[in-house]
């Protein structure tokens, strides 16, 4: 999502439903890889059909509910978020807030064990996690099932949704024409990279403890209820999936009229997953330049950007709001061409 300056005042306009780019994995790999490349830099955001994720998604929602439905206090054992673990309404350390509850966690298995451990009245060895980054807990309806074998059935799930993520990443390193395909998926082969997974539940009020009675919540004003507010995701990318619930919108690129936001509604399809651009492929995909990862820097050839870590991007990133461009903070002075080769 490429989001407005958080230095002018923009009229919100809520456009009909549109059909959205599609990438369709059946298709030859380059017209494929041409489709991705070109929905990256036209709207940053696209559709991904036949997939081959296994049809496990409706089990990880089912997992997630279990969690949901646990009584407040159990939950808030889990937080508060700093920023990983439950929240309410708190979205951040500057004062963002919606209409929702949450888990956000790394995908490294030791930290879903401290935060399972941590929540009282629930099983701890009902949380698995294999890989990327996913946490699973079920209801105890289910507590006599075979656990081996809805873990293979996750672990399965995880494994093929990274695989996902690296094969898009190639794909979209082929479309641009590098020479080295894996300038990008390379990084989620880092031990320390920042995978996360956030689970959102937006309830129907007034089931937020906490929750106000007007709206005065997020970016929302009047009858208008937000549930995660205005915002770009800071990763190279994020898949989504959602259920059979409506009300993501994404903002379409810049329009004549600065002073205007144009937003498009995303209907939900349980059969699809949705890919966002993130803000470290933003600069370099939607603007059309590359970058290259030297020494622990981006390095931007046509310095529209200056060079940062992913620490230096991240410690900005806490220091704002969840509106603001935070590409903005590392726009270069000049426009000088620096030329990279991609080896």
């Amino acid at each position: 999502m490429v989001v407005p300056s958080a230095r002018l005042p923009a009229a919100n306009k809520l456009l009909p439903c549109l059909p959205f780019p599609v990438v369709d994995l059946s298709w030859r790999r380059t017209r494929a890889a041409e489709r991705l490349t070109r929905a990256a830099e036209d709207l940053g955001f696209f559709k991904v059909v036949n997939h081959g994720v296994a049809a496990s998604a409706a089990a990880m929602a089912t997992a997630a509910a279990s969690f949901f439905a646990l009584p407040p206090g159990d939950k808030l054992g889990a937080g508060p978020p700093s920023p990983l673990g439950y929240g309410v309404r708190n979205i951040g350390f500057n004062g963002d807030m919606g209409e929702l509850e949450y888990l956000l966690l790394h995908s490294h298995p030791a930290h879903v064990a401290m935060k399972a451990n941590s929540i009282p009245n629930l099983n701890a060895s009902h949380f698995r996690v294999m890989g990327f980054s996913f946490l699973v807990s079920w209801r105890s309806a289910l507590a006599d099932t075979c656990i081996g074998g809805l873990d293979a059935v996750v672990n399965e799930y995880v494994k093929q949704v990274r695989q996902l993520a690296i094969e898009l990443l190639e794909m979209l390193a082929e479309g641009l024409g590098l020479q080295d395909t894996r300038v990008f998926s390379r990084m989620l082969d880092d031990t320390d990279n920042d995978s996360l997974i956030r689970f959102n539940h937006y309830p129907t009020p007034p089931c937020l403890p906490g929750s106000a009675d007007d709206d005065k919540v997020g970016n929302g004003t009047g009858s208008v209820r937000v549930g995660f507010g205005e915002h770009s995701d800071p990763q190279l990318l994020s898949i989504l999936w959602s259920n059979d619930v409506d009300g993501l919108q994404i903002r379409l690129p810049s329009t004549s009229d600065e002073h205007e936001v144009e937003w498009l509604p995303v209907p939900a399809d349980p059969t699809a997953l949705y890919v966002n651009i993130g803000d470290l492929l933003q600069g370099h995909v939607l603007a059309e330049y590359y970058c290259s990862l030297l020494g622990g820097h981006f390095v931007w050839p046509h310095r529209r950007y200056k060079s940062f870590t992913w620490g230096e991007f991240k410690r900005a990133m806490y220091t704002l709001r969840l509106g603001y461009n935070r590409l903005d903070l590392f726009l270069a002075e000049t426009d000088d061409k620096e030329d990279i080769d991609f080896l």
